[in-house]
């Protein structure tokens, strides 16, 4: 089972409507859902084991500008997947999240791809800079590991997010505690003043994707 259908609605949270939210939380996440408890219940009557493998996002991984709604859908996935790797074991089928990178039609419409875009639609060579150094493809580079996750070669492979694009392939890490710090008495909002400049601030995360200085021969490849 492969959950792949996908919708936008972009916008600032001070402008996301009620609908903008509720129409990608439905297809992504609630559409997720749906069909993979169907999947399952198949799966588990059926009694040969399976493979559920869902698509996420690096948006759901990291946030991104703009996207509140796709990112709570991309981010809850995750999480769903981690759950049913735990629920489904015993069953034999694995769960597992793809992290796509590719020219699509959700994708097109960025400035920043617009030269790959454009490559991949004329049948031509993607440039090296995408492929490579952004790890961002075409669709058919992530067949690939679609089809390794529904064989029975990935068969211990499960709970796991994997992002692939173009020629590179990424194993995420589950979520970690960055830093951890302990003080008799419990952290105190006078405690936290005073230790969090030396102790805190230096493993503070970064938000967002991180992208690579477009080179100049494709800053003007759109236009």
């Amino acid at each position: 089972m492969v959950t792949n259908a996908g919708v936008l609605r972009d916008t600032v949270l001070w402008k996301m409507t009620d609908e903008d939210f509720d129409t990608v939380i439905n297809v992504h996440l609630r559409g997720t859902f749906t069909t993979v408890r169907a999947a399952v219940q198949h799966m588990r009557a059926a009694g040969e084991g399976g493979r559920i493998i869902c698509i996420g996002s690096p948006t759901g991984q990291r946030g991104n500008f703009g996207q509140t709604n796709y990112a709570a859908a991309k981010a809850g996935i995750v999480g769903m997947t981690r759950t049913w790797a735990l629920e489904l074991k015993r069953a034999g089928i694995t769960a597992n999240t793809v992290v796509p990178v590719a020219a699509t039609a959700m994708t097109a419409t960025v400035p920043y791809f617009a030269a790959a875009v454009r490559a991949a639609e004329q049948g031509e060579p993607m440039p090296a800079f995408f492929r490579h150094d952004l790890g961002f493809g075409t669709a058919d580079d992530v067949a690939g590991l679609i089809a390794f996750l529904g064989s029975d070669a990935a068969g211990g492979v499960t709970g796991q997010v994997i992002g692939v694009g173009g020629d590179r392939l990424q194993v995420w890490t589950h979520p970690e505690a960055a830093l951890t710090a302990h003080r008799e008495g419990g952290w105190t909002y006078d405690a936290l003043l005073e230790a969090w400049p030396a102790t805190f601030a230096g493993a503070l995360q970064s938000v967002g994707e991180r992208f690579p200085e477009l080179p100049e021969e494709f800053k003007t490849a759109g236009s």
